[in-house]
């Protein structure tokens, strides 16, 4: 492990999120886990109004993603991200941010693929919780929301194994390698000397 040079309060708030990210960040993270949530309670639940109801929790909250994710977009192109710390390994720096595109692109695919495999289905609009309409994507053949649905599936899986590996890093950086990459990102914090 290298040697972590010497942290400042000031050193290391330039190494942090800015609030707006760090909001967005924890925003976005309540909202997969509770989208893993409701999509595999309701994916294993009998066909009747109490399922109904749930997937329209789950459309709900899949569209709120989507609209969270594009925020998140604007905001990440708009505000430079941190540096890396000095000390991190030039490895973890790019699978840093190849995690983060695969992120993006997977807050952004799933609500889309899940729309798109309703698409499928239905036509006009789909109903969200409060009866809110959604417009569905005009042109998807029917012959396809049985793909587009074990793609939706496939990619929540991809997106669990990789919130799991992302975890399990940002632990690392926190008790493993006491590094200040953990403090890019709160509540984890940079070691004090």
């Amino acid at each position: 492990m290298a040697t972590v040079p010497e942290a400042t309060p000031q050193r290391d708030a330039l190494l942090r999120y800015s609030n707006g990210a760090i909001l967005l960040h924890w925003l976005t993270v309540a909202l997969i886990l509770l989208q893993i949530y409701l999509g595999y309670t309701f994916h294993n639940m009998e066909r009747g109004p109490e399922r109904g109801l749930w997937f329209d929790w789950h459309k709900t909250v899949g569209a709120t993603i989507l609209v969270v994710a594009l925020i998140r977009l604007g905001w990440r192109l708009s505000h430079k991200p941190p540096p890396f710390p000095e000390e991190l390994p030039r490895w973890e720096r790019i699978a840093a941010v190849w995690s983060h595109r695969a992120f993006y692109f997977l807050i952004i695919a799933l609500p889309l693929t899940g729309l798109a495999a309703i698409s499928a289905g239905e036509s006009g609009a789909t109903e969200l919780v409060g009866g809110i309409p959604l417009p569905l994507i005009p042109g998807v053949p029917e012959a396809a929301e049985d793909a587009l649905g074990e793609t939706h599936e496939a990619l929540v899986k991809v997106i669990i194994a990789l919130l799991v590996i992302h975890v399990a890093a940002a632990l690392k950086h926190q008790f493993v390698d006491r590094s200040r990459a953990a403090g890019r990102m709160p509540p984890f914090r940079a070691p004090r000397d």
